[in-house]
């Protein structure tokens, strides 16, 4: 279908964006070393905190990426719907389950944005309520989190537009929280 009726021109960059964010996501030391349950609910939270980064890094560029940002969540939101039908559900129940996730998604999104313009404490207590919900996690967990977040914000605002626009997205790696009592986890 999309040989006969062209392809959004900006879906294909979104789709590399998202094949970028997945495979950062779904980095094991998430779950491992940060504790973020391994669930499907803490995959889904993984993948909206990692669209979140992308999208607060577009938002720099509003005017050359608000195209690009749309599709980005139109591809996340596609993967959704497929994700869900994969394990089973039923025409009937996925719009409901769709709903409920974009709910989920635009109002973590919102948390970590103003979290972030609230300082690190604020940026805690975000993670800690969007990404372990009921999941348990210790200070040193939450501390390297919220400094991963802060660093990926960092990383991602001096990506090279161009290569956003390809989709082409760089990471770095996954938070290695410390022991208690240690120095905490090395800025890049």
């Amino acid at each position: 279908m999309r040989r006969l009726f062209g392809s959004r021109p900006h879906e294909d960059s979104a789709r590399a964006l998202y094949a970028g964010i997945v495979a950062q996501a779904r980095r094991p030391e998430f779950f491992l070393a940060c504790g973020v349950p391994d669930t499907v609910d803490g995959r889904f939270d993984l993948l909206v905190l990692h669209v979140f980064l992308v999208m607060h890094r577009l938002k720099q560029d509003r005017a050359a990426t608000a195209d690009l940002s749309q599709a980005l969540v139109d591809v996340f939101f596609q993967d959704l719907d497929e994700s869900l039908r994969e394990l089973g559900a039923g025409d009937m129940g996925i719009g409901r389950r769709i709903k409920a996730m974009a709910e989920g998604f635009y109002g973590r999104t919102l948390a970590y944005e103003r979290s972030l313009e609230q300082g690190a404490d604020a940026l805690e207590v975000c993670v800690r309520r969007n990404l372990y919900g009921a999941g348990e996690s210790g200070p040193e967990q939450l501390r390297a989190v919220a400094l991963y977040i802060t660093d990926e914000v960092a990383a991602l605002a001096v990506q090279d537009l161009a290569c956003l626009s390809r989709g082409e997205v760089l990471f770095g790696p996954p938070p290695q929280p410390a022991p208690a009592g240690s120095a905490g986890r090395q800025r890049r």
